[in-house]
Order: structure tokens, then C-alpha cells, then sequence
């Protein structure tokens, strides 16, 4: 094991290179960029000043005209014409954008290895300290979605693997399909409509994972104010990584029963709870339990996105759509390369745990 541990670390290094080093690419080729965004911004406060003046105002002290018409060094950007180019190389400068794109790569991998992540172009801020301030959020959301899920998905498939075929296992299955195909934006739409003082009750807040003066209150009521605010969101969430786990859980339970070794303990007169729960659970729930680790990962950053924005969550999901949107490319890379090692470290987790739950399971005869 110590061996295959070793070879799936050092897979690792090529694996983050090559995520980086194909973003790198498609971010080099995408339009727009930091630098024609302060652009826009300039020439959008250049209109609006021109039409309180009567034309006459200027960019000066931001870059002022330039008086060959802008020049090469303008060309590459939108709204760069009329601009001192001296102005543009500082900008180019500030963000970076002065050094070639191999030069740029490496020391952003160099940073990176170091864990240095630089500060965000908008927010003169340290993207590590963004990246502190939204993580409770999506801990919260990440946590709690997952746990809920599969403590209820986990009892229903098993129920409904014991009763396959069963009135009970059949309008079960209605219930979690139906639940599977609605996206979890338009069920949460829905619970703000009856429950948040869309048209229906006022049960539930709107926005936020606590009150205004949280830090003031006593324990008890800073308690009961985050579940509170927190039931709905959660309930989004949850539903469509409910629906899977349910008939995972199902299915693994399924193949399990079916095997000869269950025939075999209940010809030695063991009881279905000590066939089920003695001898099939260890082994179906392999895949249920190894799975935990992504699951959490991907309700933790892709998962709860919309629903941080329609909930006014202020979290790692949004944090990553609105860099990217305004070509926050330090924010947008540094969110990149953690969760892209961390999904590579959980699945090694998923691996090793996998192992831990059934001894016979060896990677590494495998690979060899």
C-alpha cells in the first residue's frame, strides 16, 4: 500500500500541471481581461462626465489622450484608443501582463507550489484571506447537505432493497426521481415562493446565515438563528444528492443480496437482520461510505453556487463565479488549484478508505 500510495502523490504533480496549464491557455484566449475591464470602467466614467460637461471632459490623472491616436501598444485592447500608452503599459505592469505568457505560467506555478496566491486585482486584498472569509459558508452548506442526505438516503435504500418491487419501494422511487430531476435553483425558488415571503408564509429568511447582531446573542438563540436561516438552503441542496445516494444505496444493497454467500448464512438459519446487517452491510456500503468524501467536495465548491446567489450566501461558489466574470484571474486560478488538489487528495482518500473497509481490497497487486 505504502508503494501505491507513493506512485498516486507523485501522479499527482502532472495531474495539477495540466489542469493549470490548460486554463492558462483558454484564460490567454478568452476575450476580455483586467486590463479591458479598467478600460471599460475609464471610458464609461469618460461618457457620463462628457455628457455633464458638454463633451469637454478628460481622462487626465487617470491616463489621459494620447496624442498619436493611441498607438501599437493600444491595438490589443478594446477601448484603448485615445489613451496615453504609457498609461496602458502600467496597466499591463499591475497586473502582470508586461511578461510573456510562459514566463507568467511558471511563476504562477512557483507561487503556487508555495502556497502564495497573491492578492485580487479589484479587492487590494490577499486571495488566501478571500478564500478564509467565504470558507465558513461553504463548510456550512457543504457539511450539512451532506450529512442530511445521507442520513436519510442511507435507511430508504436500504428499506427499499429489502422491499424491492413493494408498493413502498415503488411510490419511493416516484418521489426520488421526481425529486432528482428538479434542479436544485428551481426547488429552492420554490421554498423562498412559499416560505420566505415570495406569495405565501414568512416562516424562513430571506438571505444570510445569520441575523444582524448574531455575535451579541446568547448561545442558545446563536444556535436556533443558523438553523434557522440556514433549513432552506440546505433543503435545496439536499434534494438532488438525496436522490442519488438513496438509489446507490439501493442498487449496492441489491447486487449484495443477490449473492451466494447471503444464500449461504440464511441456510445456517441467521435471521435477515443478522444476514442484512451482519454480513451485507459491510460489503454494500463500500461504495456508499467511499463516496463520502466527493460527495462532500462537491456539495463544499460546485454544488451550492446558484444557491448561494439566489439565498444571498456569500461563499467560495459565488466567490469563483463573480472572479470570473470580472477577470479576477488570481481569485479565479488560486480556487482552481486548491480544489483541484483537494479533489485529487479525496479521491486517494476514497481509495484508502475502500481498503480500510474491506481488507481485501489491495491497489497495489491490482497495479501490479
Amino acid at each position: 500500500m505504502a508503494a501505491y500510495l507513493i506512485r498516486r502523490l507523485l501522479l499527482m504533480i502532472p495531474t495539477i500541471l495540466g489542469i493549470m496549464l490548460i486554463s492558462f491557455v483558454i484564460v490567454q484566449f478568452a476575450p476580455g481581461g483586467p486590463v479591458e475591464r479598467v478600460l471599460a470602467q475609464l471610458q464609461g466614467q469618460n461618457t457620463t462626465m462628457s455628457r455633464v460637461t458638454g463633451g469637454g471632459g478628460d481622462l487626465a490623472g487617470r491616463g489621459g489622450t494620447s496624442q498619436a491616436g493611441g498607438g501599437d501598444s493600444n491595438s490589443r485592447y478594446r477601448g484603448a484608443q485615445g489613451l496615453d500608452p504609457a498609461f496602458i503599459k502600467r496597466l499591463e505592469q499591475q497586473f502582470g501582463f508586461d511578461k510573456p505568457a510562459p514566463e507568467r505560467f511558471l511563476k504562477m506555478l512557483w507561487d503556487y507550489a508555495r502556497f502564495d496566491f497573491g492578492k485580487s486585482y479589484f479587492r487590494d486584498v490577499s486571495v488566501l484571506q478571500l478564500i478564509r472569509e467565504k470558507l465558513p459558508v461553504s463548510i456550512s452548506l457543504g457539511l450539512w447537505m451532506t450529512l442530511i442526505s445521507y442520513a436519510i438516503s442511507i435507511p430508504l435504500g436500504i428499506r427499499k432493497a429489502v422491499r424491492d418491487g413493494s408498493p413502498f419501494d415503488v411510490w419511493t422511487s416516484g418521489i426520488v426521481i421526481v425529486g432528482y430531476a428538479i434542479p436544485g435553483f428551481l426547488f429552492a425558488i420554490l421554498l423562498i415562493v412559499l416560505f420566505a415571503g415570495g406569495s405565501f408564509w414568512q416562516i424562513f429568511p430571506l438571505r444570510g446565515l445569520t441575523s444582524e447582531g448574531w455575535s451579541q446573542f446568547p448561545l442558545w438563540h446563536k444556535v436556533t438563528d443558523y438553523l434557522w436561516h440556514i433549513t432552506l438552503p440546505i433543503i435545496a441542496m439536499a434534494i438532488g444528492a438525496f436522490a442519488t445516494s438513496t438509489l446507490l444505496t439501493k442498487n449496492s444493497f441489491l447486487d449484495e443480496i443477490r449473492k451466494q454467500y447471503v444464500l449461504t448464512a440464511r441456510m445456517k438459519g441467521l435471521s435477515e437482520r443478522q444476514v442484512l446487517y451482519g454480513h451485507v452491510f459491510r460489503n454494500a456500503m463500500l461504495i456508499v461510505v467511499a463516496g463520502f468524501p466527493g460527495a462532500f467536495i462537491s456539495a463544499f465548491f460546485a454544488g451550492s453556487l446558484l444557491i448561494e446567489t439566489i439565498f444571498s450566501l456569500d461563499g467560495l461558489g459565488l466567490l469563483s463565479f463573480e472572479s470570473i466574470v470580472n477577470r479576477d484571474y488570481p481569485v479565479v486560478f488560486a480556487n482552481l488549484y486548491i480544489f483541484s488538489l483537494l479533489g485529487l487528495v479525496v479521491n486517494l482518500i476514497s481509495d484508502l478508505t475502500y481498503s480500510w473497509i474491506d481488507p481485501r481490497i489491495d491497489f497495489e497487486a491490482r497495479a501490479a
